[in-house]
């Protein structure tokens, strides 16, 4: 038997505790905003449906039978809670409250969650970031995630997407003792002769393919090499100590190029591609704290969007 009450049941019930407590149909109805006919229908198809009579009505009273006062007296702390709970979240709309779970790359965590952590909390400090760092791409709605952080060009089209940073570009880097040992590729293609580091998805078996830009069209370079990693930090620590050239988001290594670690290559080849956007499922009713969230990392990151 199903527990869960029918809209009917409900209507129902509420009824008959309008009734028992007034012990008026015509108050009840006015406190309810029915007819006194709709709740004598509502209070007889109760009575039905339970098979016994729960008010004994005349002309001018009304007055709870044996079974009637049970039913109310099991009914009214039920009706008390609800009204409580009601009550707690209309008293909590507009001040966000409650968990909200996010998944994201661990280098968007670095650059736009670990800087608003501090100022999210003083503004909102009965919500609870449940934050998952993961560099895999799956199914995060199915994953029981509210929102998440990823590049544009795997969002699904039906989902709600909010830039948080500028388009991006990929480049090959390597440290300048692997360039004076090796040289320095002058195509793309020179790459089948070079070490590179190459990187996967976690929980992926295909290295990613190495793409450049040429006469507006992507193409592909199969790039060979001493080390296959799933950590681009890792990848990133081994190119530093020079072991291969590495291809990475220009955003993250731009401070090793800036210092002379790392040496940019093929940069004619390395065109923009979509960046880094939060994204959410549509929905009518969003949750005061999931909607905090997406407000909070949009204005800090809207001067680098």
């Amino acid at each position: 038997m199903d527990p869960l009450l029918s809209p009917r049941e409900f209507s129902e019930l509420r009824a008959f505790v309008a009734v028992a407590e007034t012990r008026s149909f015509s108050r009840a109805a006015e406190r309810l905003g029915v007819t006194p006919s709709a709740l004598s229908q509502m209070v007889r198809g109760l009575e039905e449906r339970v098979r016994v009579r729960l008010l004994n009505r005349t002309t001018r009273s009304v007055a709870l039978t044996e079974a009637g006062e049970t039913l109310l007296g099991r009914l009214r702390p039920a009706v008390a809670e609800l009204g409580a709970a009601v009550g707690q979240v209309r008293r909590t709309n507009g001040r966000p409250s409650g968990t909200v779970r996010v998944v994201s790359f661990r280098s968007a965590v670095e650059q736009y969650v670990e800087p608003v952590l501090a100022s999210f909390h003083a503004a909102y400090p009965e919500v609870v970031l449940d934050l998952t760092v993961d560099d895999t791409v799956n199914d995060f709605v199915a994953g029981g995630f509210d929102a998440a952080i990823r590049l544009g060009e795997v969002i699904e089209r039906d989902l709600v997407a909010v830039r948080l940073g500028p388009e991006l570009r990929q480049i090959a880097v390597a440290s300048p003792d692997y360039l004076a040992r090796r040289g320095t590729p002058r195509t793309p293609q020179d790459l089948t002769a070079h070490s590179c580091i190459r990187w996967r998805w976690p929980g992926t078996a295909t290295p990613y393919h190495w793409e450049f830009w040429q006469d507006d069209a992507w193409f592909e370079v199969a790039v060979d090499g001493p080390l296959i990693v799933n950590s681009k930090d890792f990848a990133l620590r081994a190119a530093l100590a020079g072991l291969g050239i590495h291809f990475a988001v220009d955003q993250v290594v731009r401070p090793y190029l800036a210092d002379g670690r790392l040496v940019p290559l093929l940069e004619a080849w390395s065109a923009p591609f979509p960046g880094l956007f939060l994204c959410y499922p549509r929905q009518r009713q969003m949750a005061p704290a999931l909607r905090a969230f997406i407000d909070h990392l949009r204005s800090a990151t809207r001067d680098t969007a």
